[in-house]
Formats: C-alpha cells, structure tokens, sequence
C-alpha cells in the first residue's frame, strides 16, 4: 500500500505543478495579449503619423513647384526686359545710321 500511496503523492505533486504550470503561462499569455495591443495601438498611431508627414511632403513639393514656377516667370520676365532693351538699343542705332547717312 506504501507504495500505491506513493504513486498518488507523486500524481497529485505532479498535477499541482502542472495547474502551477498552465497558471503561470495563463498569465504569460495574457501580459503578451495586453503587449500586442499595446503595438497595435503604437502601430496605428505611427501609420497615422506617416501617413500625415506624406501628406506634408506632398503639400511641400506642390509648394516647391509654385515656387519655381514664379521663378521661372520673373526670369522670363527679365528675359522680355532684355530683350526689349535690347530692340530699343537697336533703333536707337538705327536712327543713328540713317541720320549719318
């Protein structure tokens, strides 16, 4: 009967340190539930985040490209200035020519 008795010592030590066990992993498993929300909730929030910086960018080469647009004018502009300049220099010389001749 020692023995018999024995035997189930050792079942009931075994089967408490499984519930021990499965407790402790019970627990684990619910710490790395909460963990995984935790960056799912960091992740949406750094989607976000990336998602507004995209938008800036955008808004910011749109705002690059008016910019050189008006650069590109006001060379244009010079550039019909020149030019204009130019044209009266030219008549200017004109007049010249034909008053010496």
């Amino acid at each position: 009967m020692a023995s018999l008795s024995a035997q189930m010592n050792l079942i009931v030590e075994k089967a408490t340190n499984l519930i021990q066990l499965c407790e402790a992993y019970q627990e684990e498993n619910d710490l790395l539930k909460l963990e995984v929300q935790s960056l799912q909730v960091a992740l949406g929030t750094s989607s976000e985040k990336v998602k507004q910086l995209e938008e800036k960018v955008k808004a910011l080469a749109v705002a690059k490209s008016f910019e050189n647009s008006e650069a590109d004018a006001a060379i244009s502009e010079k550039v019909l200035d020149t030019k204009q300049k130019i044209n009266d220099f030219v008549r200017e010389i004109d007049k010249c020519i034909n008053l010496l001749k």
